[in-house]
């Protein structure tokens, strides 16, 4: 897969002529219609024709879904744009597809790698694969937890209270 993004997921269908309830992960969520058209996993383009807001994300129109089969078969899919057509970060911003693969240091001590960036509904949280363990623990992307991000530099600094990783051994 190119370098690609992920902006947004269709949730579910909505009524009878083919729309689509949508979350999208851009920093304006209404932005994700700016980018269209969007990609799946699998190539295939998604134009979103119209968009509106609704209690927990949107409600699409998308080009040439027209009927709730259609509309239902796009279910959980996830939607992406080329890295090359999102503007850059700012200063004291970053991109969480950048996190993956960053080493974390807890302080100064070496602690694993960033292995995914989830967001079960409440915040973001980095998911990071501790060194010389099978498991991953998830690290609230917060300021409390995260001191330091250099991307440039591979590597993420955060802040552990005492006794955070101790819950998984």
């Amino acid at each position: 897969m190119k370098d690609l993004v992920l902006v947004g997921a269709i949730t579910g269908a909505h009524g009878i002529r083919g729309e689509v309830k949508l979350k999208s992960f851009t920093a304006d969520p209404a932005a994700i219609a700016t980018y269209t058209p969007l990609e799946t996993k699998t190539g295939r383009a998604i134009e979103i024709a119209k968009l509106r807001a609704q209690k927990d994300g949107f409600i699409a129109s998308l080009k040439g879904v027209t009927d709730r089969n259609a509309a239902e078969a796009l279910r959980g899919t996830e939607l992406f744009v080329p890295r090359d057509r999102l503007p850059e970060a700012q200063d004291d911003e970053v991109y969480l597809d950048d996190l993956i693969g960053l080493a974390v240091h807890d302080g100064s001590a070496p602690l694993g790698e960033v292995v995914s960036v989830q967001n079960f509904g409440a915040s973001d949280l980095l998911e990071v694969a501790i060194a010389g363990r099978g498991d991953t623990v998830y690290i609230p992307f917060a300021e409390s937890f995260v001191r330091d991000i250099d991307a440039e530099g591979g590597k993420i600094i955060v802040s552990l209270p005492d006794g955070f990783l101790d819950a998984g051994e």
